[in-house]
């Protein structure tokens, strides 16, 4: 019986690496285009399985060769597709530019993903679960809805507030957990985010509009977990980094497989760091992401 259920966004990620980020009017030249299996809720599917989860994924695919390409993906990575429907949409896709340091910047196009339903999330059988991973690349009315029955049905919560955008105080409330980067943090608190003061601040103001426990990422810099209680800084590990494309959705994996293992929040987020470190050192979304054997092996260096 699958342990986690993702609802949310399959992509194929269209990529091509450049020099730096062309200005607006400008054409560079790039490295050849590449596709990969992406979309922030098959990342962190395939995320958790690679770890050896039990995952289960909802979401909507296009009736083309994307779609067929990337149900095959997460059959492949021992992830369950009986609630990826297909449509008449297009699969989504993103865009992405890779500069020289490693960085990205994404166009998404929603396709399919955007077809996401409170009837897809009302014909989901919840009971069989017991965490509920989120994000905000599907419409956010069924990411309420979603959230609304899971918390009816007993499960945890863990939203990812990507793509970046301000956010009802119920989808702060209702989440177990709230795991933004600096530039989401940014946007849901309307607070300048720069350091780990800065993000400590802000989370604090989304803990006073009911946040339960939010963990910001950080990058680089690890990640900051802050509850009503305390602040914790959980730095990461230093590693070569090639491409940050699903370094996010490697650490939301890495900590939804860890916590009902038994381990602490915080380690837990160390866990999610490490996984989220070595995903920087691939190319692409989902070939990054690490496995079980990979994350041991690194965390005991």
């Amino acid at each position: 019986m699958p342990d986690i259920l993702v609802i949310g966004s399959l992509n194929a990620d269209l990529v091509v690496r450049v020099p730096r980020f062309p200005q607006p009017g400008e054409t560079i030249r790039g490295d050849d285009l590449q596709t990969f299996p992406g979309g922030k809720g098959a990342n962190q599917a395939v995320a958790a399985a690679r770890l050896g989860a039990s995952v289960s994924m909802l979401g909507r695919v296009g009736k083309d060769n994307f779609g067929d390409y990337l149900i095959n993906n997460l059959q492949s990575n021992n992830v369950d597709t009986k609630q990826v429907q297909r449509n008449d949409a297009s699969t989504g896709t993103a865009i992405i530019a890779v500069d020289s340091n490693g960085q990205n910047s994404i166009v998404l196009s929603a396709g399919a993903n955007g077809k996401v339903s409170d009837a897809d999330v009302m014909t989901a059988s919840f009971s069989d679960f017991n965490l509920l991973l989120l994000q905000l690349e599907i419409p956010i009315e069924t990411v309420l809805s979603a959230a609304q029955r899971a918390k009816e049905k007993g499960l945890r919560v863990l939203l990812n507030p990507a793509p970046a955008r301000a956010l009802p105080d119920e989808l702060i409330s209702l989440p177990d957990f709230l795991v933004p980067n600096y530039i989401e943090l940014r946007r849901l608190t309307n607070q300048t985010v720069s350091d780990i003061s800065s993000a400590e601040k802000a989370a604090k103001a989304l803990l006073d509009r009911g946040a339960q426990t939010i963990i910001v990422t950080l990058g680089a810099n690890g990640a900051l977990l802050v509850t009503r209680e305390n602040t914790k800084h959980i730095p990461s590990f230093k590693v070569n980094v090639v491409d940050t494309t699903a370094a996010g959705d490697a650490f939301i994996g890495g900590f939804a497989y860890a916590l009902p293992q038994g381990k602490s929040l915080e380690e837990s987020i160390r866990y999610g760091c490490a996984c989220g470190a070595l995903a920087t050192t691939k190319f692409g979304a989902q070939p990054s992401l690490p496995t079980k054997e990979e994350v041991e092996r690194f965390m005991s260096l």
